[in-house]
This record gives structure tokens, C-alpha cells and sequence, in this order.
């Protein structure tokens, strides 16, 4: 009986055509080939369709628009805008507005949701059943629901002239919050510097102390030595430009303020619908990463009368960061998606804007692109941010 099997180091027979055809690799790539032509002609299908009806009802196609003179007023902004000036510069604007109350609410989601968190393992027993039913109510509430409460209830607050104080320094009425702020100086631009500095510095020296204790078992706090350089570099910047310490301070005036500075209701009832919402589900991202740390560490780190605050430091909270960052990115990213919910209040965001550009120029396909590459890019940046301090905390295994 003859052996069909070719010699080890011979070569293979070659493939007739029929056995190529009829091999699943090449079944697998004229599928593939032809799914990618359906998309493609289905996207020139619509593509077409749409220039088509776009064309029979006299309305431009392109991104030339975003050149036009926009001719509407914007309430809130961080940067000069008049309506002499383009749609583009709207747009802008737009985006700044929702970078700044992403960022606000990124801030508040995360340290109440880190707080309410550890609260969720607490050995107190009501502590805990308050933390879980925070959890609870945050969770299961809608966010749209949540943002028109809140603004609701800061438009329900008293008029200006029977404005809240606080102490002094500001006031609390149905138009936001308005509160003192140092009157403009250049030493202003010199002190933030100093803090990025005092910022950067800190990040090293905390960098050289933990490679110092794994190398020697030492350990170095550097908690009062950050907070004496991020604070202290801006004090001694303050201090040689000669102390300036003009203090803008809010007055009422009719039916508003004057001076200091202002946080619209809108604003505050947006921030504060989008962080607490998040801050439930940050919650249990933190919940669940310190119940996954190992408990002999920290019960090992009891047995040596390590104090509570200290085994959650720099026992737990190291190990739990390596389980909470990657569910804490997805949240981010959902927290700054929420924020184009701001029509609803009437905030200016970016897709509140983009729908008064759409309406005003009839490019609603262009339009709705540029809020999707927006909204897009930020997301990147925010999950490249977050994978880049994954690593950062990641544990080295040796």
C-alpha cells in the first residue's frame, strides 16, 4: 500500500484552480469583497440621493458656510463673540462651552462618585445603606430627568434682591451662582504657570520617593511637600509682583449683579444633572475595585497596625486603579456625550448651537458631521488620556 503523504521537506502538489475555489479562504474573501462593495455602493447611493434633493431644493452642499456671518446672539461664552461674526466661530464657542462643563462635571462625578464608593464598603452599617441608596436613586432616574430637576429647582430659587449670601462673598438666586473673584492682574498669568509648575514637580518627586521606596523600603510622604510647591510657588509669584489683592465682589443691581463672576442656572443645572447621574455608576466602579483586592493584603496590612486611612491609600487604592480605570474611561466618555442633552435647559453647548446653525442655513448633513467629528475627536482624547494613566497605575509585575 502506497503513502499518499508527501515526504517531510518535499514539496507540497500543487493546487489545481477548482481546489482554490472551492477552499473556505477563498469563499471567506469574495465575501468579504463583496460586502465591501455593497457598503461602498450603498454609501454612493446615498450620497447621491441626498446632493440630489438637496440640489432640487436650491439648498448649498459643502462646509462653506461655516465662513458666513452667523447674526445670532450667544448668552454664554469664554471667548469674544458678536453676531457679525462667522458660524464657525459660533461653533467654536459651542465646543468651549461643552469642553467647560464636561470638565466640571468629569470633577464633580468623579469625587463624589470615589466618596460614595468607599462609603459602599464601609464598615458603618448606615453609611453604607445611605451610599447604596444614593447609588440607587442616581442610577435608576433618567439623566434628562435629572438635569431639568436641577434646573428647575436653581429657577425656583429667590429673585436677586432676596438672593441667598454666602457669607459674604456672593450670592445664590434663580440667575446661578455669583461670587467674588481677584480683579484682573497680570500676576495672574505668572501664579498659573507657577502652579503648573508646582504641579509637575510634585509628579516627579512623588515618582522619585515611590522609586526610592522600592529600592531601599523607605518611605518618603510627599503629600505636605506637594501641597507647599503647588501652593507655595503661586504665593511667592504673588508676593513679588507686590501682593495685588484687588477683590472683584458682586453687588445687586436691579434685576441681576454687577462685578465678580457668574455661573448661569443653566450651566449648574446641566453639571450638576450629568455628574450626579455619572457619580452612580463611578460608585460602583469604585465598589467593585476595592472588593477585588486581595483581602490578606489587607489584613496583613492590619496585623502590622497600619491605621484604616493608610491601608485605603497605599494598599488599596493602588491595587483597586488598576480595575476601576477602564470602566471609569467608558463613564467619561458618557458623561461628555450627556452634556449635548444642554438644549433642553437652553445651555449653550455645541449641539445647541449646531441645531441654531442647522436651522439657519437649511445644511443640516454638514452640520450634524461636524457635531459627530467633535463629539468623536473628544471621545479619542479622552480614552487615549485615560489608557496613557492606565499604564501609568498599571502594576509592574516582576
Amino acid at each position: 500500500m502506497t503513502d499518499a503523504t508527501p515526504a517531510r521537506g518535499g514539496k507540497r502538489p500543487a493546487r489545481s484552480l477548482k481546489d482554490i475555489l472551492n477552499s473556505e479562504a477563498f469563499r471567506t474573501l469574495i465575501y468579504q469583497v463583496a460586502l465591501a462593495a455593497a457598503v461602498l455602493l450603498l454609501g454612493l447611493y446615498l450620497y447621491q440621493n441626498v446632493v440630489t434633493n438637496l440640489q432640487r431644493q436650491s439648498i448649498a452642499t459643502g462646509f462653506g458656510f461655516l465662513d458666513q456671518v452667523s447674526q445670532f446672539e450667544i448668552g454664554e461664552k469664554l471667548i469674544a463673540y458678536s453676531p457679525r461674526d462667522t458660524y464657525g466661530r459660533a461653533l467654536l464657542v459651542g465646543l468651549l462651552n461643552t469642553l467647560t462643563v464636561s470638565a466640571a462635571g468629569i470633577v464633580v462625578a468623579t469625587v463624589i462618585g470615589f466618596s460614595v464608593g468607599i462609603a459602599r464598603v464601609s464598615s458603618n452599617w448606615l453609611l453604607q445603606r445611605i451610599a447604596l441608596t444614593y447609588v440607587e436613586i442616581v442610577r435608576n432616574i433618567p439623566v434628562i430627568l435629572q438635569v431639568i430637576f436641577w434646573s428647575a429647582v436653581i429657577r425656583n430659587l429667590p429673585a436677586p434682591r432676596q438672593a441667598v449670601e454666602l457669607f459674604g462673598l456672593g450670592f445664590v438666586s434663580n440667575r446661578g451662582l455669583s461670587f467674588a473673584v481677584p480683579a484682573a492682574d497680570p500676576a495672574h498669568v505668572w501664579m498659573g504657570a507657577a502652579m503648573v509648575l508646582g504641579i509637575v514637580l510634585t509628579v516627579i518627586g512623588t515618582r522619585m520617593a515611590k522609586r526610592h521606596r522600592e529600592n531601599t523600603g523607605k518611605y518618603v510622604d510627599m503629600l505636605l511637600p506637594g501641597i507647599g510647591l503647588i501652593l507655595g510657588l503661586p504665593l511667592l509669584v504673588w508676593l513679588a509682583f507686590g501682593a495685588p489683592h484687588v477683590i472683584s465682589f458682586p453687588e445687586r443691581k436691579g434685576f441681576s449683579f454687577a462685578g465678580g463672576a457668574s455661573i448661569s442656572p443653566e450651566f449648574v443645572g446641566l453639571m450638576l444633572g450629568i455628574s450626579l447621574y455619572s457619580s452612580g455608576f463611578i460608585a460602583e466602579i469604585v465598589r467593585a475595585g476595592i472588593q477585588a483586592t486581595p483581602k490578606g493584603q489587607v489584613e496583613a496590612a492590619r496585623s502590622i497596625s497600619l491605621r484604616p486611612r493608610f491601608i485605603l491609600r497605599y494598599v488599596v487604592l493602588p491595587q483597586a486603579l488598576r480595575v476601576i480605570v477602564p470602566p471609569l474611561t467608558s463613564q467619561y466618555v458618557s458623561l461628555i456625550k450627556n452634556s449635548s442633552i444642554a438644549v433642553v435647559v437652553g445651555y449653550p453647548d455645541l449641539v445647541n448651537i449646531g441645531n441654531t446653525v442647522m436651522n439657519q442655513t437649511g445644511q443640516a448633513v454638514e452640520a450634524i458631521a461636524v457635531m459627530m467629528l467633535v463629539y468623536l475627536i473628544i471621545s479619542l482624547v479622552t480614552s487615549t488620556l485615560m489608557n496613557i494613566y492606565n499604564r501609568l497605575v498599571a502594576i509592574k509585575e516582576r
